[in-house]
């Protein structure tokens, strides 16, 4: 439970700190983004406060209402928590903050695992589907490399996903996809089951990461993009090596080497980052598993039964009898539980963080 008071009284001590005139630039800085945060925190409590004290008013005149004047009193008490909904959300942002890459925009890498060319084939519908979701949010796309199959399906396609607050939303979809249907190429009408990978990588900026020139190799050869738009007779599709990590990024989007060299780079050190950070990870899972030994869900995240109609999120256990609607790249009802599940799990964190000091 949060103690408002004291929260009101540090923001008093904040506003008086400001006042000084002494204060160096880094150090306003730093007491400007609290006695905010502070301040709005305080706006959204008060505003959450005044809510619920009209809702409960509502409430009692409710049960000494005529009929006319309860619907009256009823839909503005709807009204009302549906706002204290959202304020709570408001509060629960600040209170408990994302990851500070939710920002940015993505780099998202879909591959085909376990099942030959209807893996090939789901990717490609992957692919379309995360094209008409960023469509939707008025996102940019683009293709920055791909491997097609001679059926039309993708062995590897990464995609370059520009809009505000794209990671936030797509860093959910790294992990396996499972699919479960009949392939166009069974008679026999067999529901087969394949696999897609996905990751998603958020762009890093320069600043982020630097890496030593000498410790790349880079190649340039004669571009061949998805659906031949891009097949020229000039070297201007590029391949980077990272020799000391081996991590390896193809880019062949542009008609420009040097643009296409300029994007590889950018995926090369998103992958480098990612590569870094899941280290850790799984350090840090390692010690856990010694702890409290294993329990790990299955590697997948997700499965699409076409069958029945269904696609299940095996992370939050949500059953969605919708995947005609999914797969054209609505992700509203899937993506809405897992944002929930995300603050949930922060909340946790930072509970046990405090409980452990």
């Amino acid at each position: 439970m949060l103690d408002w008071d004291s929260i009101k009284k540090e923001y008093e001590v904040l506003s008086e700190q400001l006042t000084d005139s002494s204060l160096d630039k880094r150090k306003r800085a730093e007491l400007q983004k609290k006695s905010s945060q502070h301040a709005e925190l305080i706006r959204l409590h008060d505003e959450i406060s005044s809510l619920e004290e009209s809702i409960k008013e509502n409430e009692n005149q409710l049960g000494k209402s005529d009929e006319e004047m309860k619907e009256l009193f009823a839909a503005e008490i709807g009204e009302q928590k549906s706002e204290v909904r959202v304020l709570r959300i408001e509060l629960d942002e600040i209170l408990y903050p994302a990851d500070p890459k939710d920002k940015k925009s993505v780099f998202l890498e879909i591959r085909a695992g376990a099942g030959g060319q209807e893996a090939a084939l789901f990717a490609q519908d992957l692919f379309k589907m995360y094209s008409n979701y960023a469509l939707l949010q008025n996102w940019q796309f683009s293709v920055v490399s791909a491997s097609e199959t001679e059926i039309g399906g993708f062995k590897e396609i990464v995609l370059y996903i520009k809009g505000k607050r794209a990671y936030k939303f797509l860093k959910f979809e790294s992990g396996v996809h499972r699919v479960q249907r009949v392939p166009k190429t069974e008679g026999s009408g067999r529901v087969h089951t394949s696999t897609v990978t996905v990751a998603v990588l958020p762009e890093v900026d320069d600043v982020d990461i630097d890496i030593n020139p000498s410790d790349l190799r880079i190649d340039v050869y004669r571009a061949s993009g998805a659906g031949g738009q891009h097949v020229n007779t000039t070297d201007s599709a590029v391949r980077i090596l990272h020799i000391p990590t081996g991590v390896v990024v193809t880019c062949q989007d542009e008609r420009s080497q040097i643009k296409n060299k300029a994007r590889a780079m950018k995926v090369l050190k998103s992958r480098i980052v990612e590569a870094e950070e899941r280290k850790k990870m799984e350090e840090i899972t390692s010690e856990r598993k010694k702890q409290i030994g294993t329990g790990e869900r299955s590697e997948k995240i997700r499965t699409y039964n076409f069958p029945q109609n269904r696609v299940t999120d095996h992370r939050i256990n949500l059953n969605l009898k919708k995947l005609d609607i999914v797969i054209q790249g609505n992700l509203e009802d899937l993506l809405g539980p897992l944002l929930e599940w995300d603050l949930m799990n922060r909340k946790k964190q930072q509970e046990e963080s405090l409980s452990s000091k």
